[in-house]
């Protein structure tokens, strides 16, 4: 009898690569639609000056529905889909590079946490230009702006996300030129590549774990859909003090990762890392749950024909 407490884990030559694509893309949307509010109340409350608007997670979802919309929980969000394509490259060198690892090592870990980091490098890259961008977009308020820069009230009657992106890219040129758009870029890598290398090993130390104090016919999904929450949690905890920083250098126009660290000390103390943590964690748990449910069984839909009938996975 097979012992399910061993995980499988699908690896990248057993996939339709075009199937995975293709229901890649459709799955990440879907995602990013489900969390973008979040991701807004995050960077606004790792933006602000103390309490100075906003007291928390939910005191900022109430006050930009009240005062903004619902519009205005997806400012910026139609130039931040264009991280579509980070994220198919993300998974693409995470799988590939497992591969490679494990030419060399067969521990899970070790595949885990270099393929993790690799990914991570790999979509930053991509992902810093829109991000910034993204990022001075969801500091427009209602007549004023939490960043640098202001859109001009005159672009207001334009189309929103066009007259208001455009506004924004070219007051970045202006005042920083092309490196403008990947201010934060170290900061970004020194969160995400930490963030990416520490999850992916502990999502399967928490599989792994779960699987041997559960009964043995309990599904694998539902493991995987605990651990990843967990795994989130973890990893969320021990990057945010960067995560607070790297927003700071990328809305504030900020060139010292350091300065940075030592004004935000000064201003806040220490509990000014924990700012927008409890947003990341609240976020994550539910785009987590949708992230793993929907990446294993991404995984499972686009399996090789020939490997469609087995019982294994």
């Amino acid at each position: 009898m097979e012992d399910k407490r061993n995980i499988q884990i699908i690896e990248w030559e057993h996939l339709d690569k075009k199937k995975f694509y293709v229901f890649g893309v459709c799955m990440t949307m879907m995602i990013r639609v489900s969390v973008y509010p979040f991701t807004l109340i995050r960077t606004r409350l790792q933006v602000q000056k103390g309490k100075s608007l906003y007291n928390g997670t939910f005191d900022a979802f109430v006050k930009i529905l009240r005062s903004e919309g619902a519009a205005g929980l997806y400012r910026g969000f139609l130039v931040n889909t264009f991280t579509l394509i980070s994220g198919q490259c993300y998974v693409t060198t995470y799988e590939l590079t497992r591969k490679y690892v494990s030419q060399y090592s067969s521990s899970n870990t070790v595949k885990s946490l270099v393929a993790g980091g690799s990914a991570s490098l790999v979509a930053q890259s991509i992902t810093v230009p829109i991000d910034v961008i993204s990022q001075h977009l969801m500091m427009q308020r209602v007549g004023e702006s939490m960043g640098r820069f202001r859109v001009r009230a005159n672009d207001r009657k334009q189309a929103v996300m066009f007259g208001q992106t455009k506004d924004i890219i070219l007051q970045i040129f202006k005042a920083d030129g092309l490196k403008g758009f990947y201010r934060g870029y170290v900061a970004s890598l020194l969160t995400y590549i930490p963030n990416s290398a520490v999850w992916w090993p502990f999502y399967h130390f928490y599989a792994e774990q779960l699987s041997r104090l559960t009964p043995q016919d309990c599904p694998h999904l539902l493991l995987q859909a605990i651990s990843g929450p967990l795994a989130a949690a973890t990893a969320s905890t021990i990057t945010n003090p960067m995560d607070v920083i790297r927003a700071r250098v990328q809305v504030e126009g900020k060139s010292s990762i350091i300065n940075t660290f030592r004004q935000l000390m000064v201003e806040e103390g220490p509990w000014g890392l924990t700012k927008g943590l409890s947003a990341r964690i609240i976020s994550s748990t539910p785009s987590t749950i949708v992230i793993v449910v929907g990446y294993e069984t991404l995984k499972k839909l686009s399996l090789r024909p020939e490997l469609v009938d087995s019982r294994h996975w």
